[in-house]
């Protein structure tokens, strides 16, 4: 099958509403390369064996989106451009031209490994691509990650704040409800942590079939369900957690319904938030009536954790 690949170079700060117009037109797929998170990366020690050279122009973000080659392309990138003419608007700054070319399925699944490592998270929690090797030390809980075409590394700060997050609150009898899970891989982490049952949600069919072949890697498929279906729409009872890994607009969409799908005294992670944003995301909750816990920033991005009442 051939996609398109629509690639935009931009600033940082307009990262997260670029992305999420790629998610609105319904992208498969959506690549962010940020030049100061590798640096970051490179000098941490995390990655193991990286060759990557330090990276000098580290304020330009490229976000690449992938849409099939279809009937609908050319009205889809239509409404990219008028999108992106908004947002221009809105910022009153330039996001940068959009450049195409076509791709085939089996080029854009490989291309993006050489910047996959094993990366360890947090205090137990390991990421390994499939085609790495990497030797287990002491207690380290290994995932072993795949995304294919759906987003969720491990590496970016967004998916390793969430992570570490959820290191410090799963417990043995907890259900988890993973919110736009993309690869699988914080669904995956919450079962490796002990959960008992996780139901993971996606409306891209792409994330929900790699997160199936991801929990099925992990031989955690007795514990984690993965679902196609619009945030919360199509889950029933209350979770002890709820984590969702995604955007801001979405994460404000959703805020609503959060404290009905939460049990008392239950925790909810939100990640994916640019930090000038995070200060709306914190008001949300509390007129929701949920308790910050904790909110951490990372490379210009910020994580929450909330607490239910009761």
């Amino acid at each position: 099958m051939k996609w398109a690949e629509l690639s935009i170079q931009t600033l940082n700060e307009a990262t997260e509403a670029v992305a999420n117009i790629f998610h609105e037109l319904g992208a498969s797929g959506v690549v962010i390369e940020d030049p100061a998170l590798i640096n970051t990366y490179r000098r941490s020690g995390a990655w193991d064996y990286c060759d990557i050279p330090e990276q000098i122009e580290n304020d330009i973000v490229t976000i690449k989106a992938y849409l099939p080659v279809d009937d609908c392309l050319d009205d889809k990138i239509r409404q990219l451009s008028g999108a992106l003419k908004d947002l221009e608007k809105n910022i009153e700054k330039q996001i940068g031209r959009v450049e195409r070319r076509e791709v085939q399925e089996e080029d854009w699944a490989e291309a993006w490994k050489e910047y996959f490592f094993p990366v360890k998270v947090g205090e137990r929690v390991v990421i390994k691509p499939t085609w790495k090797e990497y030797v287990k030390q002491d207690e380290e809980l290994v995932i072993e990650i795949d995304p294919g075409m759906a987003f969720g590394t491990g590496s970016h700060h967004t998916t390793s704040m969430c992570i570490r997050m959820l290191e410090d609150i799963v417990k043995p009898d907890d259900l988890v409800y993973d919110v736009g899970t993309g690869s699988g891989i914080l669904a995956v982490t919450a079962a490796k942590l002990g959960a008992r049952q996780v139901v993971a949600v996606d409306n891209d069919s792409v994330a929900v079939r790699v997160a199936r072949e991801n929990v099925v890697l992990n031989k955690v498929d007795s514990q984690v369900m993965v679902n196609q279906g619009d945030i919360l729409t199509g889950i029933s009872g209350k979770a002890d957690i709820i984590v969702a890994n995604i955007i801001a607009d979405i994460i404000l969409r959703m805020l609503p319904d959060v404290p009905e799908r939460l049990a008392d005294g239950g925790y909810f992670i939100a990640g994916g938030i640019i930090v000038e944003r995070v200060g709306e995301v914190l008001l949300e909750l509390s007129a929701n009536g949920l308790v910050l816990e904790k909110a951490i920033e990372e490379g210009g991005w910020g994580t929450i954790m909330a607490r239910k009442g009761g």
